[in-house]
């Protein structure tokens, strides 16, 4: 039984590997947020979709935004979890999408994505 358990909690441990999933921080997620807005604006549509209410948002459903098909038909709802995998490596979560900015670090994906649920009302 000892055996199984330690098999599961590895298992976990490895799914959960580069995946932010502790609250991050709003106040630095805000200063990484800034490298976005050669793209984004939390209120208004530019080279990339506004953010202003992403949480619970379907991908691709922002008015007045032209997203890729990929985007369009991915059936995905922002989340903790989704933003997450979103900005690690857009064209890996939603292949044929247009973004190809990462952030690859844990730590600042959770900030940003802490950022976003607090600014992003």
């Amino acid at each position: 039984m000892r055996n199984c358990r330690t098999a599961v909690y590895l298992a976990t441990m490895l799914m959960m590997t580069g995946t932010a999933h502790a609250a991050g921080d709003a106040t630095r997620g805000e200063q990484i947020y800034q490298s976005c807005q050669d793209c984004h604006s939390l209120d208004e549509n530019e080279v990339g979709p506004m953010h202003r209410g992403v949480f619970g948002r379907a991908a691709g459903a922002v008015p007045d935004y032209d997203y890729s098909e990929a985007l369009k038909n991915a059936k995905i709802i922002w989340n903790e979890m989704t933003l997450d995998q979103w900005l690690k490596n857009p064209q890996g979560f939603v292949p044929g999408s247009r973004m190809a900015f990462r952030l690859t670090d844990a730590k600042d994906r959770a900030d940003v994505i802490e950022y976003l649920k607090e600014k992003a009302k």
